[in-house]
């Protein structure tokens, strides 16, 4: 008889996903984790995409779930780089110049080089989520 393996949170998954990760790029992407998750408490995450994606938990009204609008950042992870993805980026006022790409289905995208990068940047990777949190429909 099989014994039912306990079934893992979407934090305990984010977490075995970062720590299976080579050292350098863990400590980066667990970095942008920790950063994203202090910026609001309506903000969790999950593995989409085999990586790890962080969205908005709260209410919202009825929309196509295809249209991806509870997603706020999904990681792209790459060796010597690390992509975030917001699927709906465009909608973002960003001044600071860091969402970049103009793609029609609403994306941007801001890559980081390595951990000094990501902290250089953190105060509009900060700005630009708490703008997408305020456009939540």
């Amino acid at each position: 008889m099989k014994t039912k393996q306990p079934t893992l949170t979407d934090q305990e998954l984010v977490t075995q996903h970062i720590q299976k990760l080579a050292p350098d790029l863990r400590a980066v992407v667990e970095y942008i984790r920790l950063f994203i998750l202090k910026i609001d408490p309506s903000i969790g995450e999950q593995i989409k995409w085999n990586n790890p994606c962080f969205y908005y938990t709260g209410e919202m009204k009825a929309f196509d779930p295809k249209e991806y609008k509870r997603e706020i950042v999904v990681m792209n992870l790459f060796k010597g780089r690390i992509m975030l993805v917001l699927p709906s980026g465009a909608k973002v006022k960003d001044t600071s110049g860091l969402l970049q790409g103009d793609y029609k289905d609403g994306r941007r995208t801001i890559t980081f080089a390595d951990l000094a990068d990501v902290k250089s940047k953190e105060k509009h990777l900060k700005k630009i989520i708490q703008n997408w949190l305020q456009q939540v429909e």
